[in-house]
């Protein structure tokens, strides 16, 4: 049975759905970033006014990272299962492509909202470039310990550094973001992708 919220405004009280409710808030911040993103598009986009929001989901804060939660959970599960590839190279191939797929489809905004965000926040939103770095941080956290045991498996050269190379990875990711949002096309950006695959270290 779905979950609802009464709105106890003038009129009729009104339901609404608080999943569907964070799904609209998580499309507005992806198009606008966390600064970017007022309380009257959330609400609008939410179907819900200022003072159920704030009862349902806290402040705007809250409601961010709860929308960032939502966005892991579901347009970045690619991220985990890239992870779980048979090996280095296919790690990185995953992630790429995974990230082409989510970032710049034409059926989401362009770009990654962790980016959008992190890069467009000022100093009066700190607390949030921090949590979004973070969260990244662990990601990538992930990502080097499995190129870490790729090496220790001869799936990557010696001399291969693991962190540098996650760097990498996370670096081409951010950036084919970025190009999404300055209008490059799918065939560009696949080209940087097959690219930089074609630079991976070899065993």
């Amino acid at each position: 049975m779905e979950s609802a919220v009464i709105n106890k405004t003038r009129g009729r009280p009104r339901e609404f759905c608080p999943e569907k409710a964070l799904a609209a808030a998580l499309q507005v911040f992806w198009k606008n970033g966390y600064e970017g993103a007022s309380l009257v598009e959330l609400t609008e986009a939410m179907g819900i006014t200022k003072p159920s929001l704030y009862a349902c989901f806290g402040n705007k804060e809250a409601l961010f990272k709860k929308a960032l939660d939502l966005y892991e959970r579901d347009k970045l599960a690619y991220v985990s299962s890239a992870l779980e590839a048979p090996t280095a190279r296919e790690v990185a191939e995953r992630l790429l492509y995974g990230a082409l797929s989510v970032h710049c489809s034409e059926s989401n905004p362009q770009g990654c909202l962790g980016v959008i965000s992190m890069v467009a926040c000022t100093t009066e939103a700190e607390s949030i470039r921090e949590h979004v770095i973070a969260r990244r941080a662990s990601s990538e956290a992930a990502m080097v310990a499995r190129l870490q045991r790729a090496r220790d498996e001869g799936d990557l050269p010696p001399q291969a550094n693991p962190k540098a190379l996650a760097q990498c990875v996370t670096t081409v990711m951010q950036g084919l973001s970025v190009r999404a949002q300055g209008g490059a096309t799918p065939a560009e950006q696949k080209a940087v992708v097959d690219a930089f695959l074609g630079m991976w270290p070899s065993s």
